[in-house]
């Protein structure tokens, strides 16, 4: 499973990635936080749209992170590649 949590400022660009999680099978855990069941295909999918729509239009107080919580990685975008603590994961 995967877990994407965001916080992005611009109202417009925050409900287009809402949108697209959704068309994703994101379920929404939270007003941020959505819950994507995890497939390879469903992941490099979701990455490759992040990268190539979402990410260039990123402010600098704007973050997104993604928890694969199979694995126990993070993936980062915009602000939150700047933190660079670990993350525990609690299963």
């Amino acid at each position: 499973m995967l877990v994407v949590s965001y916080d992005i400022s611009d109202n417009k660009l925050r409900r287009r990635f809402a949108k697209m999680l959704i068309k994703r099978g994101g379920i929404r855990l939270q007003y941020s936080v959505f819950e994507i069941n995890n497939t390879k295909r469903i992941q490099e999918t979701l990455t490759t749209k992040i990268d190539a729509i979402f990410a260039k239009q990123f402010g600098g107080r704007d973050s997104v992170l993604i928890f694969e919580t199979d694995e126990k990685k993070a993936i980062k975008y915009g602000n939150a590649i700047h933190r660079d603590q670990k993350l525990i994961f609690f299963t």
